[in-house]
C-alpha cells in the first residue's frame, strides 16, 4: 500500500463529505493510502494576485510544512508529496509552492513570518488526486472494475482552475482528456463538450445568483443537446454552481430538464462496487441515484 500525504481542505469536511469518503475508499482498491496532515489549516482559497503580497501565502505554505514533518516523523517514507481532491486547493496550494520556489528570497521572509520549528525547504510537491490515477495507469484502474457504468454518458468538466494557468494545470488548457481517460476506464460513455473548461461563475453564486445561473444553463444545456446525462467534476465550488443552482436555472427557464452532478470518485467507487453509503448521494442536489438505478448500477 502506498502511503501519500493528503491535504482535505475545509470544504471536503462538510458539504462535500461525499468527496473525500468516496476518494479516500477508491483509492484503497488501487493500493493507495491517503494519509491526512495532521494540524491541517485553510488553504486561503484563492491565490493571491499581488507579487508583492506575501501574507496571503503563509496558509499553503504551513501545509506543506506539515508534509515534511510526516517524513521527518516517519508517518511517510521519502513522500515529499501532497495530494489534493479540491481543485481550488490544488491550484492555490501549487501555485503558492511555485511562488516560494521560484524566489529564495520570497521563500526567506516567509519562514520568517511564520512561528514554526523547521523551515519550507522547497522540497514538497502539489498533486491533483487524479496525477496519481494517471501515473497508476487507466488500464490498471480499468481492471480493478467491478461493475462498469455502461451506457451511462459522462460529461466530464474541467472548469477553471485544474488546467489553468499552464504551469499549474494538470492537462492541456483548451483541449484536456484526463477525466476522459479515468470514465472510459470506468466503462462509461464520455460525452466531450466545447464548455467542458467555461466558468461556472466561481464565487460571483454569492451575490450574483441570476448570473451563475445563466452560465450554469449555458453548461448543462450543451450537456443535453450533446446527449450527456450526467456531469463528472473535481471542484465542489463548481459542483455548487452546477448542482444547487439548478434550482434558479429552472426559475429561468423552465423548460430546463435537471441534470445530476456527480464527484468523479463517486463514480470510481460506484465502478468499483463499493457500498453505497461511500457515496454519500444524499448530499447530492439533484439525486443521481434514480439515474444510476435505471441503468443498474445500483440495487433498486
Amino acid at each position: 500500500m502506498i502511503k501519500i500525504p493528503y491535504y482535505p481542505g475545509c470544504t471536503l469536511k462538510t458539504t462535500a463529505k461525499n468527496f473525500e469518503t468516496s476518494a479516500i475508499e477508491s483509492a484503497k482498491i488501487l493500493g493507495v493510502e491517503l494519509i491526512e496532515l495532521p494540524k491541517w489549516n485553510c488553504c486561503g482559497t484563492v491565490f493571491s494576485m499581488t507579487t508583492d503580497d506575501l501574507m496571503h501565502h503563509l496558509a499553503p505554505i504551513r501545509n506543506l510544512i506539515r508534509v515534511q514533518e510526516m517524513n521527518e516523523k516517519g508517518i511517510v517514507k521519502n513522500e515529499y508529496r501532497v495530494v489534493t481532491l479540491c481543485t481550488m486547493c490544488f491550484n492555490t496550494l501549487k501555485r503558492s509552492n511555485l511562488f516560494v520556489k521560484q524566489d529564495p528570497e520570497r521563500l526567506k521572509k516567509i519562514n520568517s513570518l511564520m512561528d514554526e520549528e523547521k523551515d519550507y525547504q522547497g522540497n514538497v510537491k502539489v498533486l491533483h488526486f487524479l496525477e496519481i490515477l494517471k501515473e497508476l495507469g487507466f488500464e490498471q484502474i480499468r481492471k480493478k472494475v467491478k461493475k462498469p457504468l455502461q451506457n451511462l454518458k459522462v460529461v466530464p468538466y474541467y472548469g477553471c482552475l485544474m488546467v489553468r494557468p499552464e504551469d499549474v494545470g494538470i492537462d492541456k488548457p483548451e483541449n484536456p482528456t484526463i477525466l476522459k481517460e479515468l470514465f472510459e476506464a470506468l466503462g462509461a460513455e464520455v460525452v466531450d463538450i466545447p464548455f467542458k473548461t467555461r466558468c461556472c461563475g466561481s464565487y460571483q453564486t454569492v451575490n450574483r445568483k441570476e448570473l451563475v445561473a445563466e452560465l450554469v444553463f449555458d453548461i448543462l444545456n450543451q450537456v443535453r443537446m450533446e446527449g450527456g446525462e450526467c456531469v463528472g467534476l473535481s471542484c465542489p465550488l463548481c459542483a455548487f454552481n452546477l448542482d444547487n443552482r439548478q434550482d434558479e436555472v429552472k426559475k429561468l427557464h423552465p423548460e430546463f430538464s435537471m441534470v445530476p452532478v456527480f464527484y468523479f470518485t463517486q463514480l470510481m467507487a460506484v465502478a468499483f462496487g463499493l457500498n453505497e453509503k461511500i457515496c454519500g448521494f444524499e448530499l447530492n442536489h439533484i439525486n443521481p441515484k434514480p439515474l444510476l438505478e435505471k441503468k443498474g448500477l445500483l440495487n433498486v
